[in-house]
């Protein structure tokens, strides 16, 4: 399922490979991930079967999902803090927890994911209902 084998993954991220803006993150990241700390699955794979991994596509496609080695699931803006960490950002990563800077960022990404299809030009019947 995933692109990448590699052993000593710290995070897997399920990222939509039709959605343009979370491929360009996706390629920083790939390029970035040096150490290949990142496991990189594509939802919008033909071959991707989310009941593999218990899920359904809408969780996956409402925000952005992501599995720790040991199996646990992490999802929204901590997944993005996850792959900065392991990539060396850490530094960074823990400016993003500070209070109010991680509620600022909690209520952007739930704007972003709730609005991605829309901002990516992906609409269409059933999907971007006005709510």
């Amino acid at each position: 399922m995933s692109e990448t084998t590699q052993q000593n993954w710290q995070v897997e991220v399920f990222y939509d490979g039709d959605c343009p803006l979370c491929v360009r993150e996706i390629k920083m990241l790939r390029w970035m991930d040096r150490k290949n700390r990142i496991r990189f699955t594509d939802i919008a794979d033909a071959i991707f079967n989310p009941a593999d991994y218990g899920k359904t596509m809408q969780e996956f496609m409402e925000e952005i999902q992501g599995r720790l080695p040991d199996g646990s699931w992490i999802i929204g803006v901590e997944v993005f803090r996850r792959l900065y960490a392991a990539v060396g950002l850490s530094p960074l990563v823990s400016l993003t927890r500070l209070p109010g800077v991680s509620q600022g960022l909690d209520r952007g990404y739930r704007v972003f994911a709730k609005n991605r299809l829309r901002l990516t030009g992906r609409c269409n019947a059933g999907t971007c209902e006005v709510n």
